[in-house]
This record gives C-alpha cells, structure tokens and sequence, in this order.
C-alpha cells in the first residue's frame, strides 16, 4: 500500500508517500480501505514534536479514517467484510491506503452518510458536543461565542451550537471566514481583526454579556473574550492555535463564571459509554440531515503536505481532508 510517512520531525514539505507492506489485522482489529482521513490540528504539532502524544518517526500521519472493512482480526464479530465505516486510529495511521481500526470504536455508516463527510467528526463534531452538552450545558436561547469559527472545529460548534438552539455569534479573523459561517447558520459575526472582539460581543448582547465561550484559539483572544462573559457564563477551553494565554482569575470572580476544561480525546478512554453515545448521535443526526459537515478540500496522498500546511498557516476553512 502507500501511504505518508514522516521520516524526520519538521515542516509538512518534508513528509514523503512511501510503499508499504499491507497491514493484517490482530485480534479485535480490523483493516479498511481508507476512502477519507480527517486532517486535524493535532497532525501539525505531532510533525513538529509539539504535541501531547508522540509518535517517533517513522511514522504515517491521521487519527481517523472512513472507508470500507477489508479484512477481519479474531474475534471481531460486529463488523462484516464490505461496511462502510469510520473510527478512530489512535493518533497515527489515516494517511494510507489501508488502516487497522480497533473494532470497538468502528461505527456503521448509513449509506447516505459520505466517507469525507463522517471522518473527523469524532474529532470536531465529538469534541463540541461533548464540550456544549456534557461540560457547558449550552441551554436553548442562550448566546454562544465561538472563537477561531471557521476552523473545523469551530465550525462545528456554529452548526452545533444552532441545532441546539443557542444564538451563535461566530468570530473568525477574516470575512472569507465570517461568510461560511454565516453559511453554516450563525446568527452574527465579529472579525477579530479589524473589530474590538470584547466591544462587539457585549453589544451583540445588549450589555449583557454572552452565556457560553468556545475557545478554541487561546492567545490574546481569550482575555478579551472573557472579558464580554455574562453572569455566570461558562468558558469553555478547547485548543490554544494562537498560543496558551495567561487568565487574569480576578475576572471569573467578578462575574461568578466557569472556566471549564474540554478534553474529548481523555474523556473517550475514561468514559466509553459516552463516546460511544456522543459517536452515535452525530452519525445519527448527519444520517438525517440535521447535521451536514462541510468539506472545504479534498487532497490526495502526495498532497498531504499542502493539507497540512493549509492548517498551520491558518488559511483553511473548515474541514480538511485525505483521500487516497
């Protein structure tokens, strides 16, 4: 098979497509052939040794695929030869022609529900439900600031955050951005780059300040977004692309709120029944149409760099995507 390999720690540029052997499945295991692999965050800090979880080189890049099951490991007797699923890798892997899936954490898909489409959505989609619902208790009619907003991740908490009633106010550092937002169904957008990010969210929310935060940008953006929090507001912690910022803790005193860590990818491992639920739910609600992920770019194996640098360099919108 080929698939992407980093050879060395550094730049996107230098990841190379190599032939290697097939994967065979172990037990409780199975292979796919990988139709679609999410690129995520993650991916660009893992290439640089940045990240949490390490991977020493070699290794092959992507922490989900959707495709269909090519081959069974012992025991495995929830999937068959020929289903059309998605799961998640671990944190290495995706960026292959063929991938080993653990069989427990495969989910069918619904034939209406698209390989690049269902990929990644553990990731973003996973990651604000489990963020909006079960940490943020995100409540019908409640304002919903979403920083970095045209991102996957936060696009999905625009889409997310609609479905459950909340009044999404995305905020995103260009207009490109902003309109796929709007696109995707928020009610009102701040450009942090050119607007006073604190200023406009209070007014947007009548001086009141808004009820729920999702950061997933850090930087100087998260003191000016907390800063517009309303009584007893939640802020919700998903990802630092801007940087870790520095909280000044006075400001949750004077407005009696939460600062609340978001972490879907410990939570999956501590808690198997809720993923399993959260997993289920958004194949459910994309099988129906109330959910439609948005898929900005399609690129191949040998584009995989191109994928990847698009990410670091902030100039993707929305989901990104391999497909071999």
């Amino acid at each position: 098979m080929r698939a992407v390999v980093c050879n060395a720690f550094g730049p996107p540029e230098n990841l190379v497509v190599e032939e290697m052997d097939d994967p065979s499945p172990g037990p409780g295991e199975v292979v796919v052939e990988v139709k679609a692999s999410a690129v995520t965050f993650p991916d660009t800090l893992m290439l640089e040794d940045k990240y949490q979880f390490k991977a020493p080189p070699p290794y092959v890049p992507g922490g989900e695929v959707a495709g269909v099951v090519a081959a069974l490991g012992e025991g495995v007797e929830n999937l068959s030869v020929g289903d059309r699923v998605v799961g998640g890798l671990g944190v290495t892997g995706g960026f292959a022609e063929l991938a080993i899936v653990p069989a427990a954490g495969a989910r069918v898909l619904p034939d209406s529900v698209g390989f690049g489409e269902s990929t990644g959505l553990n990731y973003a989609y996973g990651t604000t439900l489990y963020g909006l619902e079960h940490r943020g208790d995100l409540k019908e009619g409640e304002s919903l600031l979403i920083l970095g907003a045209g991102g996957n991740v936060g696009l999905s908490a625009v889409e997310l955050g609609k479905l459950m009633g909340a009044r999404v106010i995305a905020a995103a550092s260009t207009e490109e951005k902003l309109d796929l937002c709007r696109e995707r169904g928020a009610d009102e957008t701040i450009n942090y780059a050119t607007e006073n990010l604190k200023e406009r969210a209070k007014e947007l929310t009548d001086g009141k300040g808004v009820d729920v935060i999702y950061d997933c940008v850090g930087g100087d953006y998260a003191e000016s977004a907390l800063r517009a929090i309303g009584w007893e507001g939640r802020f919700l912690v998903i990802g630092f692309t801007a940087g870790i910022p520095s909280i000044p803790l006075n400001l949750t005193l004077l407005k009696s709120c939460q600062i609340v860590g978001v972490f879907y990818g410990a939570m999956t491992s501590r808690d198997p029944e809720l993923r399993d639920a959260i997993s289920q739910k958004l194949i459910d609600l994309t099988a129906s149409g109330e959910l439609r992920p948005h898929v900005s770019a399609r690129y191949s194996l040998d584009e995989a760099g191109q994928a990847l640098r698009s990410l670091m360099d902030r100039t993707a919108r929305g989901k990104v995507v391999i497909e071999p």
